[in-house]
């Protein structure tokens, strides 16, 4: 009987039992990695979920117009109405969370942790796919590491946060493409292209991404030609546009002129390489952070000023010439700090450079090249151990990353309201007199008179060429009642800033006050050369004339002051004290019933109503205004 014979049974897997890898996102050990760096990093934050706002969070948000105006977005994009720089998406961001929440500003604060998380993850996915040893803990550094939490805890540094998470998105689009060999890759072209101008439109240091296109290709070993340089040929472009919109703007609306920044070359240099050491010091001993640092007085002529350019220039030596036995990770680490940071290293002149020359958000995203390379340092020094490697890495990493937490959840409380930040200052920086500027401020808005011109004095003090502090303490001295001071001190702010209208404005009306009219007119006009819509200098202006008997000039200022306000009662009221002069009854008690309509207890209104209608024999009328002033006299405290 034969046989069929039996055939082999292949017992490999067919097509459709193949189980695709899951992303590497889903694998549980990264789940639970990333879960852990997440809620490590919100309680970190802790404090700041429930803080308040600081310093300039009222120019971005609370008293920002263009977050509640019905043409708001328009001019958010498409005009010059930005309080500072050219943030459009941030100030987009803010306009729709005062949409959401209002000015609760603990949604600000979330919005801004949760950004902070998201780079974290988003810094530990971009070491992984460019295969830095240590990935998730170079992560985990960046986001409990203290110097980060300027960034974070502070509403307004939501520009640092949200370019962050697009500068980072866009790296990821780019390693994709130059890894991808399809036509789709085009679209990852594209996608980083989109991203980059994002982070543009978010703040103007993303301009540096370019550098970062390059330092990529140059650690993953990719051959640098023109093609590639073509490729990054339009994110240069972006950049550079960007980047002259930015020094414009910083130049003609922020005011970055004058002796303050007239800053040589060679200075700048010297700035720049002091400068890079500082922030390599904050990230390596990070205990004594502070918001606003000394700033520096650079001097050609001084020889110990040369120090960190020789240092930097001895460090970048050996760098070059270890780069053969230790690879190409410490130069690009290195240059990845160097150049992130180089917007803000001095060779471009800041606003915020009045105060000092460093401050820790500025180097939010440059931390990641120092940080990588401890990481992966930390990582490969552990290879030696061996199989006790896993334990004795965990332990001292946990101690680090615990301990740079603590820093930082400490760090976070100086953040929780302004008074806090100031005081914290002080006692960090008592020379700073920015802040104490600011505690001036807040005594003054207590009703603390003597104690908020003791700091403005001490502002003066340390920089008497500070013409806000000269401006705030005239406020004060008037409180006081000290007007002989206060004028010279308007004077002084005047004498430091020309163009400083509310110093003009409340000098003239000190000067009017006190009977120097000639003195006070020329102040106002000054205020309508600048700003001919002024308003309330119209008005301001008119009262002054009539008084030094410029009678239609006076009146020609009221009218421009109702044009700009027609409900400006005080306008009215003078307007009527003007017409009255000229022997206009009727149009007199037309501005004084207008004035009495906006503001129904002006008794100086009612009175001047008894005294035409008097004239005019309507006695009843007239005792009724007169009752009525009365009335208002006596319900006023004396």
């Amino acid at each position: 009987m034969s046989r069929k014979p039996h055939k082999k049974v292949h017992r490999g897997k067919t097509a459709r039992n193949v189980v695709a890898p899951l992303p590497w996102y889903l694998e549980w050990e990264n789940c639970l990695k990333g879960l852990l760096l997440a809620a490590a990093t919100v309680l970190v934050y802790q404090q700041a979920w429930h803080a308040g706002y600081i310093w300039d969070d009222d120019v971005y948000v609370t008293e920002n117009k263009l977050l509640t105006a019905p043409d708001g977005l328009r001019r958010i994009w498409f005009s010059f109405d930005s309080p500072s720089q050219y943030f459009p998406l941030v100030y987009t961001t803010f306009r729709l969370e005062h949409a959401l929440w209002g000015l609760h500003p603990e949604g600000y604060h979330w919005v801004n942790i949760l950004l902070h998380v998201a780079n974290a993850l988003l810094v530990w996915r971009l070491l992984l796919v460019l295969r830095v040893p240590g990935a998730w803990l170079a992560a985990a550094i960046f986001a409990l590491h203290p110097v980060q939490v300027e960034s974070v805890a502070w509403i307004t540094e939501r520009k640092n946060v949200l370019m962050g998470l697009f500068f980072l998105l866009s790296l990821l689009a780019w390693v994709k493409f130059v890894e991808t060999s399809s036509k789709q890759r085009w679209r990852l072209y594209g996608l980083a292209l989109v991203l980059y101008a994002l982070a543009l439109c978010s703040k103007t240091t993303a301009c540096t991404l370019p550098a970062a296109l390059l330092l990529i290709l140059w650690l993953k070993k990719t051959q640098i030609n023109w093609r590639r340089l073509a490729q990054i040929a339009p994110f240069v472009a972006l950049g550079i546009g960007m980047g002259l919109v930015t020094v414009w703007w910083e130049r003609y609306h922020q005011g970055t002129q004058g002796e303050l920044f007239a800053i040589g070359l060679p200075e700048r240099f010297l700035v720049a390489s002091r400068a890079l050491w500082f922030y390599s010091g904050k990230l390596l001993f990070p205990p004594n952070l502070a918001f606003s640092y000394p700033r520096w007085t650079i001097s050609l002529g001084n020889p110990l000023d040369y120090t960190w350019l020789l240092a930097t220039a001895g460090l970048a030596a050996v760098i070059y010439f270890a780069r053969h036995r230790l690879g190409r990770g410490p130069e690009v680490a290195v240059l990845f700090f160097a150049a992130t940071l180089s917007p803000v290293l001095g060779f471009i002149m800041l606003y915020t450079f009045r105060y000092s020359f460093v401050a820790d958000h500025y180097q939010y995203l440059a931390s990641i090249g120092p940080v990588a390379l401890a990481a992966a340092g930390i990582t490969r020094a552990f290879d030696v151990f061996g199989e006790r490697r896993r334990s004795l890495q965990g332990a001292l990493c946990g101690v680090l990353l615990v301990s740079l937490g603590l820093l930082s959840w400490r760090q976070c409380a100086m953040y929780t309201d302004s008074d806090t930040l100031w005081w914290t200052t002080i006692s960090k920086n008592p020379d700073s007199w920015m802040a104490h500027n600011n505690i001036a401020i807040s005594l003054l808005r207590k009703g603390h008179v003597e104690e908020a011109v003791a700091h403005y004095n001490k502002a003066l003090e340390l920089n008497p060429g500070y013409g806000e502090a000269h401006y705030n303490l005239a406020n004060s001295l008037l409180r006081l009642g000290r007007v002989d001071e206060a004028i010279a001190h308007y004077e002084k702010a005047l004498e430091i800033n020309p163009n400083n209208v509310p110093a003009h404005y409340n000098l003239a009306s000190v000067l009017a006050q006190s009977g120097k009219l000639d003195a006070a007119i020329d102040h106002y006009n000054k205020i309508l050369e600048m700003d001919p819509n002024h308003a309330a200098a119209h008005n301001n202006l008119g009262a002054a004339l009539a008084r030094v008997g410029r009678m239609d000039e006076a009146v020609s200022h009221y009218l421009k002051a109702l044009e700009l306000n027609p409900d400006n009662a005080e306008a009215h009221y003078n307007f009527g004290n003007t017409l009255l002069q000229m022997g206009r009854l009727d149009e007199a008690m037309a501005h004084y019933n207008k004035a009495l309509e906006l503001n129904p207890n002006n008794a100086a209104a009612h009175n001047k109503l008894n005294l035409i209608l008097r004239q005019m024999g309507r006695t009843d009328e007239a005792e009724a205004h007169l009752q009525k002033a009365l009335e208002i006299d006596r319900q006023r405290p004396h």
